[in-house]
């Protein structure tokens, strides 16, 4: 079976500052992964890669089979022109720690603006998909509100329908509850929750271990840009066998 994500080797700098320092690991299709550690141990700056916002230096970044970024002859890589990456990247959902919706955007315009400028769909086969994924996320009465009229939670979850609406293979969630009042935040993880038991493959930084321990299949721990221990959540959260995991987690728990 073909890993929905594969790194070998993936090295990223920004001038002198060395960020990812050889990253090695593999996300099997319908995984929910969970990536914790320490903030600026790379954790984002690796989710970036993956859908190529930020390129790699060296090593080998793999999506369903296909390189990110980049087509390989004889054993040289080449870059990918931009239109290609944008093709490839369609296949990729995001959401960030801020929102990022169009303000300007009702939530269901937020939603249907994708599928319809990318994908060249009609506006009436992507408000019926959009009115669908704004009542999964349970916000069917907020479809004409406007991003200052909901409260973060409720455009955290405007935002992961309009991930959705691209119907990708590969879900990238970059700490979604981290600018979040605590009471919001479960609404946002029972929608993940949800994701998780549809199948989708997902990939999580998050802060929330209890999150991790429940629905995560498998968890890495990074600091300072390597992975320093990975296995089972409930195992590596329970009994830790690193020091600096150790450390990291009598902090958090």
């Amino acid at each position: 079976m073909t890993a929905m994500v594969k790194a070998e080797g993936v090295h990223k700098s920004y001038g002198a500052a060395h960020i990812l320092k050889g990253i090695d690991l593999e996300v099997a299709p319908r995984e929910v992964f969970c990536l914790v550690g320490p903030s600026g141990s790379g954790k984002s700056t690796f989710l970036r890669c993956i859908n190529h916002l930020e390129q790699i230096n060296s090593g080998r970044l793999s999506v369903d089979g296909r390189l990110v970024g980049y087509r390989e002859k004889g054993d040289k890589l080449y870059e990918l022109k931009d239109s290609e990456v944008a093709a490839h990247r369609r296949d990729i959902g995001m959401v960030f720690q801020r929102f990022n919706l169009f303000p300007h955007m009702t939530a269901l315009e937020n939603v249907m603006e994708a599928p319809v400028q990318v994908k060249g769909e009609t506006k009436a086969v992507a408000r019926e998909r959009a009115q669908r994924l704004l009542d999964r996320v349970g916000l069917a009465d907020k479809a004409k509100n406007y991003p200052s009229q909901l409260s973060g939670g409720q455009q955290q979850r405007v935002a992961i329908a309009r991930a959705l609406a691209m119907e990708p293979k590969l879900m990238l969630f970059d700490e979604p509850t981290s600018a979040l009042d605590p009471e919001l935040v479960g609404d946002v993880l029972d929608v993940m929750r949800g994701l998780a038991e549809d199948g989708m493959t997902m990939i999580v930084v998050t802060h929330e271990m209890g999150f991790a321990r429940e629905v995560g299949d498998a968890l890495v721990f990074m600091d300072d840009g390597v992975v320093v221990e990975s296995g089972n959540p409930r195992d590596v959260l329970t009994n830790p066998q690193h020091d600096r995991t150790k450390a990291f987690l009598s902090k958090v728990l």
